[in-house]
């Protein structure tokens, strides 16, 4: 949805959960996880070495992530992934790195940024903020017929225990977690399909344009 808005008005489109996904996945592929736990002290020590950057994929155009220019996208919407990142999004050093880099790139100003503590943390002083929420058994089956769509073989049950042990992650660690903004405009689309949400969040942003 937050894509398909950017293309349509001319933004660029950058998803901060990738950033936190990219670091999972370099995690993952260099022995920092142990037993489902973050090495801490070894990931501090490598920060320097992770690179988050997103460009236009040459034939879908829609924004990829890149981690240290390789492109990850398929890799970090894996379960593999969404099992740990939640954890690595709570170390309070990932987080500063992270929310640095995404202010660096809001500067440019003319963004769609997609994340969960974007309208509280990251800019909260940006000119719309929309707090999207749906129930569980509805973004674990999203999910689930994503995978599949992929050519994936997932569970949906495993999912939905992933989505739950996420939020309740993101909504309890210390540094900026998961909540509305105060003045958020709140969009619950559990039972609305994409075409819907879509010209929802375009009629937002006309109704923005028009009153500035």
């Amino acid at each position: 949805m937050a894509k398909a808005l950017a293309r349509s008005i001319g933004y660029l489109y950058f998803d901060s959960g990738a950033m936190y996904r990219a670091v999972a996945l370099y995690c993952l592929n260099n022995g920092l996880i142990k037993k489902e736990e973050v090495d801490t002290e070894s990931l501090k020590s490598r920060m320097n070495e992770i690179k988050i950057t997103f460009a236009a994929d040459p034939e879908t155009k829609n924004s990829v992530t890149l981690l240290n220019g390789e492109n990850v996208e398929k890799e970090i919407r894996s379960l593999r992934v969404s099992r740990i990142v939640s954890k690595v999004a709570a170390i309070d050093f990932v987080r500063t790195d992270m929310i640095e880099q995404q202010r660096e790139m809001g500067k440019v100003k003319g963004i769609v940024m997609d994340g969960r503590d974007i309208g509280t943390t990251v800019f909260p002083d940006a000119e719309m903020k929309i707090f999207v929420t749906a129930s569980a058994e509805v973004r674990a089956q999203r999910r689930y017929d994503e995978l599949t769509a992929r050519g994936d073989n997932p569970d949906y049950k495993e999912i939905l225990e992933n989505v739950l042990e996420r939020d309740h992650i993101d909504q309890t660690r210390e540094v900026s977690p998961l909540r509305k903004a105060d003045d958020a405009i709140l969009l619950d689309n559990s039972n609305m399909t994409l075409e819907e949400q879509q010209e929802w969040l375009y009629n937002k942003y006309i109704e923005l344009t028009a009153v500035c």
